[in-house]
């Protein structure tokens, strides 16, 4: 059955995969990214809507959500695919720091300002989150921005378990309602990903030859959300799920486990995001 899919950061790296993939299998798929001309070149290859929006400013989210809202009577799959980490501290135009922002701030105003179409569609919402998530330190709800310490990777790996709070969040929220969530690790990709970072460590592991040749394709890449996208939550997998080669994760930070945690999460965010 042909759904429609909205794909944030699907302008190149496992999110392009994942469009192209999803489009050959017949779905409306709908492109978001930030590069006109990187968005308007994949949207043009595989025949899909497309839509500009840069989740450094909040009110291109807040006007994408609005754009979606009116294009669509119904939206099937959102897949919160934009991410990336960045180098010294950045602060956006909306004052919190940019990975933060980019990772979990505007997917979490994306979709809950969706909420309705969602759960009238009974959606699927996806979050690519990533195994850095296992290595992040106490989360502090008070201190999202980091301002107390710094550390780019540090911070990166921060968003991606809240990617996962989120999800497990969303899912106790809405899943009676008709939503169904699920988190992934797309693997070690091979994509501009990093590449924007003042990490040596990043840009190291992103630009170098013999690193980058142990790590995988966007395609590869993309197998999760694929597979998420079209497969049957609650037959297929489990709503509210953080997931890892298509099984649900072993190792996890024990911090996705902590429900309290989650609530304050979410609760921060929607006073962050007003």
């Amino acid at each position: 059955m042909s759904q429609t899919i909205v794909i944030t950061g699907s302008s190149n790296g496992i999110g392009a995969a994942a469009a192209r993939r999803l489009r050959q299998d017949g779905h409306h798929v709908v492109v978001v990214g930030r590069s006109p001309q990187k968005t308007q070149a994949v949207s043009r290859q595989i025949g899909a809507d497309y839509f500009i929006a840069d989740f450094t400013r909040l009110d291109e989210v807040r006007k994408l959500a609005a754009e979606l809202d009116g294009a669509y009577p119904r939206i099937d799959v959102l897949a919160n695919n934009a991410g990336g980490v960045f180098g010294d501290r950045t602060k956006t135009v909306d004052g919190f720091e940019m990975t933060f922002q980019i990772n979990h701030l505007a997917p979490f105003l994306l979709t809950r300002l969706l909420l309705d179409k969602l759960i009238a569609s009974r959606a699927t919402v996806i979050q690519t989150s990533s195994v850095g998530a296992r290595m992040a330190g106490k989360l502090d709800v008070d201190d999202l921005n980091h301002d107390r310490a710094f550390n780019p990777v540090a911070v990166y790996n921060a968003s991606k378990l809240e990617n996962i709070l989120f999800t497990g969040e969303l899912h106790r929220r809405y899943h009676a309602l008709g939503i169904s969530t699920a988190a992934f690790h797309p693997g070690n990709v091979a994509t501009s990903f990093g590449t924007e970072s003042d990490s040596r460590l990043m840009r190291f592991i992103t630009t170098n030859r013999l690193t980058r040749a142990m790590l995988t394709t966007p395609e590869k890449g993309a197998d999760q959300l694929v597979w998420l996208a079209e497969s049957r939550p609650g037959v297929d997998w489990q709503s509210g799920t953080y997931y890892e080669k298509r099984k649900p994760a072993k190792r996890v930070n024990p911090q996705t486990r902590d429900t309290d945690l989650a609530r304050s999460l979410w609760a921060r965010s929607e006073q962050l995001t007003g």
